[in-house]
């Protein structure tokens, strides 16, 4: 069936072609990349994008459906295409690079039906892959009720594919690969090898629709299913006129090329805060970890791990280890209510946590606090708090903020439909206001809103380290996934640098406690020493933590990397990998490099080339390397480090255990 109706839409085009104009066409600016556009003799519309000459992604449909005879998709004619391109640099406060090139070509296509629906399809074609969006206006509409997205991804050969499962209430699921074909349903963004090209589908500039998954029309044919309001209706327009965010197609021929794009980034609208200057990236050190492990709690008990002597505990460390941050879990009433009420209160500390003089004791140290906001789902509660709790916390000096939204939305919304994506907006511009950074757990996906609003910092979306708590636990391969996979989307908080790999020291404390029905008296960290200091390179986030208990890294000599590694970096470049095998990245801060490298359940040896750094300059490298008996399985905790001198004509031959991996700082000798 499926390539019936692809044979249908070409016979369509072939024929459109003897009576309409010749069609419409844009290319990448190096013309490896070119995207047509066609109406077919129904007026429907419809995509192709060939690279290097060959058929990549078929004719596929566009367009939407809704309610009251809204016309959205059919019976539209050409009205005029302009053709422009853009070509500049722009700058960022912090970022994977700070510096960014926006090179493109734009062909913006006008179109028009009998009642006088206009509809502006607006292409930009880049270097590294393309964009396209919807801009309607519907004259004497009141509101617009969509009830479908046509937009189809029909990828002409099958392939390999990594992703997660659609699903519109959380993407903490581990990744499959498998063939395109096989594929029933995906969250974005959606990774795949076709033909000898790499590429991923994503979404750009999600501010006021719902989240784009993916589902499997037939063979290799995606179309766009959006998360629906409790009634199905899956986006309310207010008003006659509206623009999606851009459906963004990321091509490379390389996998690492995948890594290295700006395209979501250039997709998104500039900076509109005033100034940036009060936005810090940052390490941090939290209370957190012991509650997951089940040797504290989040609610005042004799487990209490948020108290007053514990913060300054915590403080102390950062301030004795070159750590800018604190994070607290657990500080405020409303935790005893878990799975009933989830009514917090967001400026009432519990009654062992005196927060005016944590306040004032971390500033004594020069120690940033990182608040917590925990709404297990209650939107409305939180929203009713939301500016007095931001005011309250930049009162303290408090100005960065990490929410979580772990539990069921209220009255059948879901975490991410038009309801909460509004919602997610409206933090973003009140956190802004107090001058106050987010870290955003069970979040929208990101779609590069960071480029806007430089204060939405970080985000989990996807399985992070607290699974490997109370759970099997992520795999080897996960980590190697992600650079390729959500991290595409943005940076990611994962948390990692666990040294307590066994959990020894958890598994004797005399307060531990299961507290999570996926609990298992097996579960620990499924690499080695080694591979979570290089996750700290590997899995970006401004707001890096390390994020075991603070007993764990006393007096242990590999936690050096993280007291000399800078979270504020200021550019990066992935070097070798393969999506679920292995990675190699490496970041530049000031005059210091640092470089993360990390393998699947294979044992593995890479050379790298060290030509990223200055020429004609001697660096000082420290290696944190597996040991020659590290295997994750058998003995995770081995570890070696080397020192060398090292300039830009060396290569490095990296080995890696199974499931191991390496970490590497360089700095001017």
């Amino acid at each position: 069936m499926k390539r019936y109706l692809i044979y249908t839409i070409l016979s369509f085009l072939i024929l459109a072609s003897c009576t309409a104009p010749k069609p419409t066409e844009v290319a990448s600016p190096d013309g490896h990349i070119r995207l047509v556009f066609v109406l077919d003799e129904n007026s429907r519309m419809a995509y192709r994008v060939d690279v290097n000459d060959t058929t990549f992604i078929d004719p596929s449909l566009l367009g939407f459906l809704a309610e009251n005879g809204v016309n959205l998709s059919e019976n539209f004619h050409l009205t005029g295409t302009d053709f422009t391109t853009q070509d500049e640099v722009w700058t960022q406060p912090w970022g994977e690079n700070k510096t960014i090139r926006n090179h493109y070509n734009e062909m913006a296509v006008h179109l028009s039906d009998t009642a006088k629906t206009k509809l502006t399809l607006r292409f930009r074609v880049f270097d590294d892959g393309l964009g396209f969006r919807y801009e309607y206006e519907v004259p004497g509409a009141d509101s617009i009720l969509v009830t479908d997205e046509l937009t189809a991804f029909n990828i002409a050969q099958d392939g390999t594919s990594w992703s997660i499962p659609a699903n519109y209430e959380t993407y903490e699921l581990l990744y499959r690969t498998q063939p395109v074909s096989r594929i029933e349903n995906a969250n974005t963004p959606m990774t795949f090898k076709a033909g000898g090209v790499y590429a991923s589908i994503h979404e750009a500039a999600l501010t006021d629709f719902p989240e784009m998954t993916l589902k499997n029309a037939g063979d290799c044919n995606f179309k766009s299913e959006l998360a629906p309001w409790p009634d199905g209706i899956k986006v309310r327009i207010a008003g006659g006129s509206f623009k999606t965010p851009w459906r963004t197609i990321q091509i490379a021929p390389k996998a690492v090329g995948l890594i290295n794009s700006g395209l979501i980034l250039n997709l998104n609208e500039p900076c509109v805060l005033e100034t940036t200057d009060w936005i810090r990236p940052m390490k941090y050190v939290g209370i957190w970890w012991g509650m997951h492990l089940g040797v504290e709690s989040w609610v005042i008990n004799d487990r209490h791990g948020a108290t007053t002597e514990n913060a300054k505990r915590y403080i102390d460390f950062a301030a004795a280890n070159n750590i800018e941050a604190v994070m607290y879990e657990g500080w405020n009433e409303g935790w005893e209510n878990w799975g009933g009420t989830q009514a917090f209160d967001y400026t009432k500390p519990y009654a062992d946590f005196d927060m005016d003089e944590i306040a004032r004791y971390a500033k004594e140290k020069g120690i940033e606090i990182i608040g917590h906001h925990e709404t297990g789902g209650n939107i409305v509660n939180y929203e009713k708090q939301l500016d007095k709790a931001y005011k309250w916390y930049a009162d303290l000096g408090i100005h960065s903020v990490k929410t979580g939204y772990a539990g069921g939305l209220p009255n059948g919304y879901n975490h991410h439909g038009q309801y909460n994506v509004r919602h997610y907006r409206k933090v973003v511009e009140t956190a802004a206001k107090y001058h106050t950074t987010l870290d955003v757990h069970e979040p929208i996906k990101d779609t590069g809103i960071r480029r806007t609003y430089p204060n939405m910092m970080t985000r989990e979306g996807a399985r992070g380290m607290e699974w490997n708590a109370w759970s099997e636990g992520n795999p080897p391969e996960h980590h190697v996934m992600l650079p390729f996979t959500r991290l595409l989307a943005g940076p990611m908080d994962y948390t990692p640098g666990i040294f307590d790999i066994m959990y020894e020291r958890a598994k004797k404390s005399p307060y531990r406690k299961k507290w999570n029905m996926m609990d298992s008296k097996d579960c620990r960290i499924n690499t080695t020493l080694a591979k979570q200091i290089a996750n700290w390179v590997i899995l970006y986030s401004p707001l890096q933590m390390a994020a075991d208990m603070i007993e764990n890294y006393e007096g242990h000599p590999a936690f050096q990397f993280f007291r000399d590694f800078d979270a504020d970096c200021d550019w990066s470049e992935a070097l070798a990998g393969e999506p679920g095998e292995f990675v190699v990245i490496v970041r530049k801060a000031k005059a210091k490099y640092f470089l993360g490298a990390a393998t699947n359940e294979e044992a593995r040896e890479v050379d790298v080339k060290l030509d990223f750094l200055e020429k004609d300059r001697v660096y000082r490298a420290v290696i944190y390397a597996d040991g020659t008996d590290t295997d994750w399985e058998l003995n995770p905790t081995a570890y070696e480090i080397i020192e060398k001198l090292v300039t830009a004509n060396d290569t490095l031959t990296i080995n890696m255990a199974r499931g191991g991996g390496q970490a590497i700082s360089f700095e001017p000798a």
